[in-house]
């Protein structure tokens, strides 16, 4: 998934659109979670990419997706720009640490 939000509507107030996207975001986990694992894996773990634009994207942890869409928010930056990829995780592998 790479997507760029633009949470500015004439009608819809901006809440609302942050709403929609994080909602967008929990639609497309779940529907990659369901896909068959190949064999050997274990889980699905998600690669994610945010950020202001594609060219000033950043890796980021998913479970902090949502916290750097608030924090976007509050700087009045209407714009958003996310990508997640989808990988199978091997039994053996450990997942990355998170930082911060």
């Amino acid at each position: 998934m790479k997507k760029t939000y633009k949470l500015e509507h004439p009608k819809i107030k901006v809440p609302r659109v942050v709403d929609s996207v994080k909602h967008d975001i929990k639609k497309f986990l779940k529907k990659e979670r369901k896909k068959p694992l190949p064999s050997g894996a274990k889980y699905w773990g998600f690669d994610c990419k945010f950020g202001q634009s594609e060219e000033t994207a950043v890796e980021v942890h998913l479970s902090t997706l949502t916290k750097n869409i608030d924090d976007l928010v509050e700087n009045n930056i209407m714009t958003i720009y996310v990508e997640i990829t989808a990988k199978a995780i091997e039994v053996g592998e450990k997942p990355p640490a998170q930082e911060g």
